[in-house]
């Protein structure tokens, strides 16, 4: 979701590009990106994605030059529309525009619900295929009968809540942790989650949210755009070493996120206080609205916020850093990718811009010894066996 300031300080040039030989790789390796926000983006300012388009980080046309495979398409709401009830009307509308970008290039692009069906639909013409997360479990309300509706609309995984605690679980930006973990609804959710087949997201969970989930889960988790908090201290956003080991005992995944406010401690010191002073903006705009005066937007908020913010420049070699990191504590079969693409204001590090670039992560991965096959795990084949774990475990 775009909510991070997305002001940048200058970098130097890339300094590990993709050879031909990594961009011949990415061809034919399966990636899997679980974190792109497009939809979010298409209700804001409509664009053809089936063509290149210059300013969004996700379009077909760059995502078959990056070899991206399966995108998962965020179905993101905000807490304010929870609030205003208008959250689960949001998400259909977001899941139409995914489906109206697959019925305008169905040569170029096809909807996933299964894992077992990648092949049949990627096809000899290599579609890029489009699965659904649904960022924020607010949308299905108190009715556990949505999530059905929403499984059945292609919704395969949720993470459970956002950047405020929602009546399922604890956010880890929310000052306020009603349920300290887990709601008892938070729990009813989890289970039913695991009968349906839909993944549980435990990113932007708390510390105790997490535990919760993996207490009560009995399928595999995933976490599908987080960051290691050992390179960010006090960063709960990211997840810390004994709750990613939690994930990877249980035969989950860690998909690693590319974003700047994820991967640098200033940065993720300037997206906790962020949250902390939005959550007071907002509810200092709620108060206003109940007066009968004019309540300001979160634009509002992020034109001051931002230019007093400015994102510190992040290099490709930090996501790698992460990677590596992740790889050497958990093992080469419970790390992934998330990047986050169009969800981060543009606060990316160089060489990794756009869907367009997972040739560079490559190259950068083998500059750093990593073997090709488990570069291969990394990229799509570790989430694609979790998936598959989570659909073998649903009751029908």
């Amino acid at each position: 979701m775009r909510t991070l300031p997305c002001l940048l300080l200058l970098v130097p040039a890339l300094s590990v590009a993709a050879t031909p030989d990594a961009r011949d790789f990415v061809q034919q390796a399966l990636i899997v990106d679980t974190h792109i926000d497009a939809p979010t983006e298409l209700l804001k300012s409509w664009r053809d994605l089936c063509n290149e388009v210059p300013d969004r980080e996700f379009d077909v046309v760059k995502a078959r030059r990056g070899g991206l495979d399966v995108a998962f398409m965020s179905i993101y709401t905000a807490p304010e529309e929870d609030a205003a009830g208008t959250a689960r009307q949001k998400a259909h509308m977001e899941i139409d525009s995914v489906e109206a970008m697959a019925a305008r290039c169905p040569e170029s692009v096809a909807i996933i619900h299964e894992p077992g069906d990648y092949l049949h639909l990627r096809g000899a013409q290599g579609r890029v295929l489009l699965a659904l997360g649904m960022e924020n479990g607010a949308p299905i309300g108190d009715d556990l009968s949505q999530l059905e509706r929403f499984r059945d609309r292609g919704v395969r995984y949720i993470t459970l809540a956002h950047s405020h605690s929602n009546r399922i679980a604890d956010g880890s930006y929310s000052p306020e942790r009603p349920w300290h973990g887990l709601s008892p609804f938070g729990e009813k959710v989890v289970a039913e989650m695991n009968a349906l087949g839909i993944m549980v997201d435990v990113s932007h969970l708390s510390d105790e949210s997490v535990e919760d989930v993996l207490r009560v889960s009995k399928a595999p988790v995933i976490a599908s755009h987080s960051g290691m908090r050992h390179f960010t201290p006090g960063f709960e956003r990211n997840l810390s070493d004994t709750l990613a080991k939690k994930i990877a005992k249980g035969g989950g995944v860690v998909q690693i996120t590319f974003g700047s406010g994820f991967i640098d401690p200033k940065a993720a010191a300037d997206t906790t206080a962020y949250f902390r002073e939005l959550a007071k903006f907002q509810h200092e705009q709620t108060l206003a609205r109940a007066r009968g005066e004019a309540a300001k937007s979160v634009d509002d908020f992020d034109a001051i916020w931002d230019p007093a913010h400015p994102k510190p420049a992040t290099r490709i070699s930090q996501v790698v850093d992460q990677i590596d990191y992740a790889i050497r504590l958990l093992g080469e079969d419970h790390v992934g990718i998330g990047s986050d693409f169009d969800g981060v204001s543009g606060a990316l590090p160089e060489g990794l811009n756009s869907v367009a670039d997972y040739p560079n992560l490559v190259q950068a991965l083998r500059a750093r010894g990593h073997s090709d096959a488990t570069i291969r795990k990394v990229l799509g084949g570790n989430l694609m066996r979790v998936w598959k774990a989570v659909a073998a475990l649903a009751r029908d």
